[in-house]
């Protein structure tokens, strides 16, 4: 079996509420979920664990992983939280381990929300290479950023916003798409360096 070196990605953005309001969210995985692109929560196994689906789609071919989530340390003194997330790809092609650790800290009425994860890749998966991870996964970050602000953020008046309904069907994450979003602004950074 085929696994990649592992890959420390490192994410953050900031999102519209306090660090209390944004604690509650981040910690309601239910509601969370869906912000994820491509994600549909399955099973509410426990208290600390879940199982989600992922789909993601490259070019022709549509991938889905079985996730297995576990809420492995959380600390509301410290606003810290560490997920472990086991995915397989359901027939058999590759699969994924991570540990993604998320950390909140008050920013001028805003939270900057940082999330560390360490990501291993095995078999087919692994083949698409580190050099694109990194990239797909802050455009990942990016889209589920935007979702948790729009849960988070108020009227003028200050009463909470109406959360809007999910979507009905879960869309795959369009890696294709993301890749080559990812290959463009690395070009765009060459050319910039150059």
């Amino acid at each position: 079996m085929q696994y990649s070196p592992g890959v420390r990605l490192e994410n953050s953005f900031q999102v519209p509420a306090g660090p209390e309001q944004a604690w509650a969210l981040l910690n309601d995985i239910p509601r969370v979920v869906p912000c994820m692109p491509g994600a549909e929560l399955t099973e509410v196994v426990g208290n600390d664990a879940w199982k989600a689906v992922m789909h993601v789609k490259l070019g022709p071919i549509a991938l889905q992983f079985g996730t297995d989530i576990v809420r492995a340390e959380s600390s509301e003194a410290e606003h810290r939280c560490v997920l472990e997330a086991k995915a397989r790809e359901l027939k058999g092609r590759g699969g994924a381990q991570a540990r993604i650790e998320s950390t909140l800290a008050e920013a001028d009425g805003r939270t900057t929300v940082t999330i560390t994860t360490d990501l291993t890749l095995q078999g087919t998966v692994a083949q698409y290479g580190r050099g694109i991870v990194a990239d797909v996964s802050a455009e990942l970050t990016r889209q589920f950023a935007q979702c948790l602000a729009s849960k988070l953020e108020a009227p003028a008046g200050g009463a909470p916003a109406a959360v809007a309904p999910e979507p009905a069907a879960v869309k795959p994450i369009g890696g294709m798409r993301l890749g080559l979003a990812a290959l463009w602004r690395s070009l765009v950074g060459l050319v910039r360096r150059g």
